[in-house]
């Protein structure tokens, strides 16, 4: 999230949460596609990391892009940590290890996705390569340890940072070593939201086999395909992983504001200036926990907003969906992720499918499948089949969303060359993350330092 909501409207009661939620629901000639994608930054010389501040750092790289583009820049205590483009049409961030990330536009095709991620990955060069920098998609920092990663100077890192050893054994990581795209997509109402829901939690797995590109850790093989996967299982499980209760058929925006009112909370931002409230939750924030903590104690829209936004589910429900299982990973695949959601999600006729073939599947098989997939990848075992079978029956329920979208370039093709790159997984039975291997044991030589030259942008 590139910038932090404030919204000083005050909250009176639980049903302005769900109606915030709600607030969400479009005509379905409204529905659009917002992808985002995390890049890790490193010096040319010596595969090291960059770090915010010098001549050239992250800081640096911001500045270039600032003069560039003419984008409003994000400050947080006096330093430059983001951009937004001044009438909301997209946003540049920092994640908390520097990975550099572009949160894009709301477009209306794959082909607009697509020739955004390229226009961004080219300004972005433009500016850093003169600098000895370029960027790695991968889906976890291969190389530096922890206490080698640089560390951004954002507020609600800093208070993230202090709490996550309190809540799990891999959040530190989470935050400075990972790297993901997502997608964020429309529902018109909250029955949409309800099949969408349940539809993409049962095949986050899948996305998450299907991007598998985080095979290294600490320069050696880390016996996963994808670490970051392995990562989510322990971050923080109050706020985290899989949600049995959007398994319901009942399921709704009421449901999902009563989990959220009992996660604890991160922040709220006062006047500038981050207050740590990780001691409560939402709800006893709103039953005045705070009252006698923090400057007009009191919950607004904009807590509630910024409270949405620290939650990490596998798919997260805010205005929109959030598909979040993937890895980050090289440039075709910024393309793909939206088109394998948007090909499931946004024609009714692949809803339809999809929903029918994960319809009998349970929160147990789902979550059996969550926590094969980080190991085994599209191999991970489903019922009497595996992971990649299943994979060539949502492929093609996928593609035949995308073609009956009709969304067509200059050229006259449509959506589904976006997926050849995932297609090529499935065919060959090998993820990413398997084909690094493959190099590091043979033509690498034991080194994952040729990684940097054959996943940097």
């Amino acid at each position: 999230m590139a910038r932090d909501t404030t919204d000083f409207r005050p909250i009176e009661d639980f049903d302005e949460l769900v109606e915030h939620l709600a607030e969400g629901n479009k005509p379905r000639d409204k529905w659009r596609i917002g992808t985002e994608h995390e890049k890790f930054p490193f010096y040319v010389d010596g595969n090291a990391p960059v770090p915010y501040g010098g001549e050239r750092g992250i800081r640096a790289i911001l500045e270039g892009m600032q003069h560039k583009l003419g984008w409003d820049p994000i400050i947080d205590d006096g330093r430059i940590i983001g951009l937004v483009e001044p009438t909301g049409q997209g946003a540049i961030s920092l994640e908390p290890g520097g990975q550099f990330e572009l949160s894009g536009a709301p477009l209306e095709s794959i082909h607009q996705t697509c020739r955004e991620g390229n226009a961004h990955l080219a300004q972005v060069r433009e500016i850093a390569e003169p600098m000895g920098i370029r960027f790695l998609g991968l889906g976890g920092s291969p190389k530096w340890s922890l206490a080698e990663t640089p560390k951004m100077p954002k507020s609600r890192y800093e208070i993230m940072t202090r709490y996550m050893p309190k809540v799990g054994t891999k959040g530190l990581d989470m935050m400075y070593r990972t790297c993901t795209i997502q997608v964020n997509l429309d529902f018109e109402s909250e029955a949409d939201m309800r099949r969408k829901m349940q539809v993409s939690l049962k095949l986050q797995p899948l996305s998450t086999a299907l991007f598998a590109n985080s095979p290294f850790t600490d320069s050696r093989p880390n016996g996963l395909q994808s670490w970051r996967g392995d990562i989510w299982r322990d971050t923080d499980n109050q706020r985290s992983g899989l949600l049995e209760f959007c398994f319901s058929p009942e399921f709704g925006f009421a449901d999902y504001v009563e989990w959220a009112l009992d996660v604890p909370m991160y922040f709220v931002i006062r006047d500038g200036h981050y207050y740590d409230m990780t001691h409560i939750t939402f709800r006893q924030f709103m039953a005045g926990a705070a009252r006698n903590e923090v400057p007009d104690g009191l919950p607004t829209m904009g807590d509630w907003a910024n409270h949405l936004s620290t939650l990490f589910p596998d798919v997260r429900l805010k205005r929109f969906l959030e598909m979040r299982g993937a890895d980050g990973g090289p440039w075709r695949r910024i393309c793909a992720l939206p088109a394998f959601w948007v090909g499931l999600l946004y024609d009714e006729a692949a809803l339809d499918a999809a929903e029918a073939l994960t319809s009998s599947w349970t929160y147990e098989e789902t979550l059996a499948m969550r926590n094969a997939v980080p190991e085994q990848g599209i191999s991970a075992p489903v019922r009497n089949t595996t992971l990649r079978e299943i994979a060539r029956d949502v492929m093609a329920i996928s593609r035949m969303g995308l073609k009956n979208r009709g969304k067509k370039n200059r050229d006259g093709y449509d959506e589904t060359s976006f997926l050849n790159t995932l297609d090529e997984v499935v065919a060959r039975g090998t993820t990413s993350a398997e084909e690094m291997l493959s190099a590091y044991h043979t033509r690498w030589g034991g080194s994952i330092e040729p990684v940097f030259m054959e996943y940097a942008y």
